[in-house]
């Protein structure tokens, strides 16, 4: 049997070395350097290079890796962990490719993992200047007419591309990108195209690099742009159909928005593990500030938040396979849902660590600062959170219409939600704009809510979960009949319908816990280290309660489940494991633990 996807993340994580040594190439040392300086980690990426995760970007049918995207998402994960630059600076090579994985040739595909797994850097050339998320409004354009050379049927033998793309990541650095153009004047829906562009094949007069530009987070990665003027670049370069375009890229970034879950968790676990050394070490009014009520309260939360988005991100990056023609949904809710949550979760640590939140010098050398600010670009690329809110009120219809029916897809939800199902193969082709017949994990709900019902008869530990599960499904069974008021907006989309589907969010967020929970508990519970986390329900009580408190239902009395999620947090950075539904560790030297961190068991109240 095939080792479960954190397991290649670890092996990945140990040959990584130790963060916390400075002598290590992928170092914490490291990268502040590199962020002082605005360099780009090029070392670093080296590493990833010499390990050979350029492999993993490139599906196992043109001679890389990729067999399921759980493992893209844990290794991206485990980048992200230590250094968001380095995994946005690398990983944009994955997202360079998507378009060719989605629709492009076989030669194209094969000639495209050759370099992505030499280790060339691909771009993704989406946003200009004047325009930003409205693709539609594009001005890079080409220019039949400027090539006189024709082929027998009369069409030029190169396309003639003119125009700037700008805010691109690795645009100066990548040798390859994926360029969306207009190829007809017109534009429209089927007015533009993919370009596979290869810069080394280009006359160098008739492209220049647009300088990198200065950002508060995420100092040393290229964010740059490409101006071309009248650059021919060969017909063969088309990828999928001529004015397919817009329908491939948005495809692409149902994948993309997807897996940018990864950067999102590794950037809270990165946050949640310097706020718990922060609290273990600081002494205030001559108590360490572990033991005050208001920063267990700070912790627990945070804590609870983290494994709320590993067990949304997990579900997320199965359904790619398992429910690929319902990813238009999941991707969106991901997209919004994760850095949002995860910008709200270094927020609220930020309250902990007060001025330390933002000194380079004085706590971890200056990281909480860092990923802080390296963070806030994740909810920015590959669709903003207005863009993921409007595409799900632009599905409100078919989903209102599919959960009514109980419709979707629910065997490829609970695929999603089995972590012992193994993945079925991607199919492209089965990438759709809409989720036609609604969200199989929002019909899988009420079948889950009954299962923990079941088992709650059997266990009185989990009536409080049950109970729990219950509110949920009822408050989504009203979230539906909200939609319904807002079904067809296309044009201008009221206020109102953004913040139904930020509720819808949080509603498919809570069925995915659900349904994972359900669906895995029984090959998870005895685990000796993650066990506890499961058995009881312990980290889905609290995920649901964080969930319904933010959809408007009243708090529960959950004091004592928090305070044991605090002490499973404590124990698990003991003990040298990463806080995670799964039972992963990590490499770095552990720091001095007081005793009663070691499998706490204190009853101050959160």
């Amino acid at each position: 049997m095939e080792h479960p996807p954190y397991r290649l993340a670890e092996e990945f994580d140990r040959f990584l070395g130790d963060p916390d040594d400075p002598d290590e190439v992928f170092s914490y040392a490291r990268c502040a350097e590199l962020d002082d300086k605005e360099e780009f980690p090029a070392d670093i990426c080296h590493s990833f290079q010499e390990w050979g995760l350029p492999d993993q970007y490139v599906p196992v049918e043109y001679g890389g890796r990729l067999r399921d995207y759980e493992h893209v998402l844990q290794l991206v994960r485990t980048v992200a962990r230590r250094d968001l630059t380095s995994a946005i600076g690398h990983g944009k090579t994955y997202l360079g490719g998507v378009c060719v994985w989605v629709a492009g040739s076989a030669e194209q595909g094969a000639r495209l993992a050759t370099d992505i797994m030499a280790g060339v850097p691909v771009s993704l050339g989406l946003t200009e200047r004047a325009h930003g998320s409205d693709l539609l409004a594009n001005d890079v354009h080409t220019d039949d007419k400027a090539d006189k050379a024709a082929d027998a049927d009369g069409k030029a033998d190169h396309w003639v591309v003119s125009g700037e793309k700008w805010l691109i990541n690795n645009a100066t650095r990548g040798s390859v990108l994926s360029l969306l153009t207009r190829t007809h004047p017109d534009g429209g829906p089927r007015g533009f195209s993919v370009l596979l562009v290869d810069k080394r094949e280009l006359d160098e007069d008739t492209y220049r690099h647009l300088p990198k530009i200065p950002t508060l987070g995420i100092r040393g990665a290229d964010i740059s742009g490409i101006a071309f003027d009248g650059a021919r670049v060969p017909r063969s370069a088309l990828v999928g159909a001529e004015g397919a375009g817009l329908e491939i890229v948005l495809k692409a970034l149902q994948l993309t928005r997807t897996m940018c879950a990864a950067l999102s968790l590794g950037a809270g676990d990165h946050g949640l593990r310097l706020g718990l050394d922060f609290a273990e070490e600081r002494e205030l009014y001559g108590r360490r500030l572990i033991d005050l009520p208001q920063a267990r309260h700070l912790l627990a939360g945070a804590a609870a938040d983290v494994l709320l988005h590993e067990a949304v991100a997990l579900v997320a990056s199965r359904a790619v396979q398992t429910q690929t023609a319902e990813l238009s949904v999941t991707s969106a809710v991901i997209k919004y849902l994760l850095p949002t949550g995860t910008d709200q979760v270094l927020a609220d640590l930020t309250g902990l660590l007060g001025a330390r939140a933002f000194l380079k010098d004085v706590h971890a050398d200056g990281r909480f600062q860092k990923v802080a600010r390296d963070h806030r670009i994740v909810g920015l690329f590959d669709g903003n959170t207005l863009v993921n809110l409007n595409s799900l009120v632009n599905q409100f219809r078919p989903l209102v219409r599919g959960f009514k029916r109980g419709t979707g897809d629910t065997a490829g939800g609970a695929a999603a939600c089995d972590l012992a199902t193994p993945l079925p193969p991607l199919d492209p082709s089965k990438l759709s704009l809409v989720a036609r017949h609604g969200s199989g994990v929002m019909a899988g709900l009420a079948a889950s809510v009954e299962e923990i019902t079941r088992r709650a008869g059997l266990n009185p530990a989990l009536e409080p979960v049950a109970e729990a599960a219950r509110r949920l499904l009822a408050v989504t069974h009203a979230v539906h009949t909200e939609m319904e008021e807002y079904q067809g907006v296309l044009a201008e989309v009221p206020a109102a319908a953004f913040e139904v589907a930020r509720r819808y969010t949080l509603c498919w967020a809570g069925a995915a816990c659900v349904g994972l929970w359900t669906h895995s508990v029984d090959s998870l519970r005895d685990d000796a280290a993650t066990g506890a986390l499961w058995r009881d329900g312990l980290w889905l009580r609290t995920a649901l309660d964080r969930l319904l408190v933010r959809l408007g239902e009243p708090a529960a009395d959950n004091r004592e489940t928090y305070d044991e999620l605090l002490g499973a947090l404590r124990a698990a950075r003991s003990s040298g494991r990463l806080f995670s539904l799964l039972p992963q560790r990590g490499p770095e030297r552990q720091p001095a633990m007081p005793a009663a961190a070691v499998g706490e068991t204190e009853r101050t109240s959160c």
